[in-house]
C-alpha cells in the first residue's frame, strides 16, 4: 500500500508537467479581441479603419508576450530599423526564450535573419511563428518576400494571397499580388 502511495505521484507527474497554466483573463481577454479584430479586418470598411485595426493587431501581438519580452522585441524592432541587424537578433533570441509562444518573436526574428542574409534561419522562424499564429498577415508577408528572393514567385504569389485574405486592404497588396501573377506566368522580365 505505501509503495502504491509513493509511486502515484510518479505517475502522474508527467500530466503535470505537460499541463499548460490556465490563460488569464487579461490573456483571455486580448485573445478575444484579436479574435475579433482579425475577423473585422476581413470587412474594414475603408483603409482608415483597416489600418487602425492593423495597428491593435499588432499591438496585441507584441503584448501576448511577457513583459520583458515586450521591452525586448520593441528594442529588437529599433536595433532592425537602425540596420543593428546583430544586436536586433541578440534582442530577438531573448524575447524568445522569455515568451517562446510569442507568434511576433519569432516574426522579427525571421525578419533579422533575413536582414542578415540567413534566409533558411528566417524561413525556420517563419514556419514556428505560423504554427503558433496561422492568421499572422505579417509572416506571410516575410515569407512571400524570401520566396521571391529564392525565385518562386509561385509560391510568394500563394503567400500573399493567403496574406490578402486575411488582411484585404493591405497597403501595397493588390499591385504586389499582380506583379507576383505576372513573375509567376512568366510574363515579367
Amino acid at each position: 500500500m505505501r509503495a502504491a502511495l509513493i509511486a502515484l505521484p510518479l505517475l502522474l507527474l508527467p500530466a503535470v508537467a505537460d499541463a499548460q497554466p490556465a490563460p488569464t483573463r487579461q490573456q483571455q481577454s486580448r485573445q478575444a479581441e484579436l479574435d475579433s479584430l482579425l475577423e473585422a479586418l476581413k470587412t474594414a470598411p475603408d483603409d482608415a479603419t483597416a489600418l487602425v485595426m492593423e495597428s491593435r493587431i499588432r499591438t496585441l501581438w507584441i503584448e501576448s508576450a511577457s513583459p520583458a519580452a515586450v521591452l525586448l522585441l520593441r528594442r529588437g524592432a529599433r536595433n532592425l530599423a537602425a540596420h543593428t541587424n546583430d544586436e536586433a537578433l541578440e534582442d530577438f533570441d531573448a524575447a524568445i526564450i522569455l515568451s517562446p509562444d510569442s507568434a511576433e518573436a519569432w516574426h522579427q526574428r525571421a525578419q533579422a535573419y533575413a536582414a542578415l542574409g540567413d534566409a533558411p534561419a528566417a524561413a525556420r522562424d517563419l514556419q514556428e511563428a505560423l504554427r503558433l499564429e496561422p492568421r499572422h498577415f505579417g509572416a506571410l508577408i516575410t515569407l512571400s518576400i524570401l520566396q521571391e528572393q529564392r525565385g518562386d514567385a509561385a509560391g510568394a504569389l500563394r503567400s500573399m494571397q493567403a496574406a490578402l485574405a486575411l488582411n484585404p486592404r493591405l497597403r501595397g497588396g493588390a499591385e504586389r499580388v499582380r506583379e507576383l501573377r505576372r513573375k509567376a506566368e512568366g510574363d515579367a522580365t
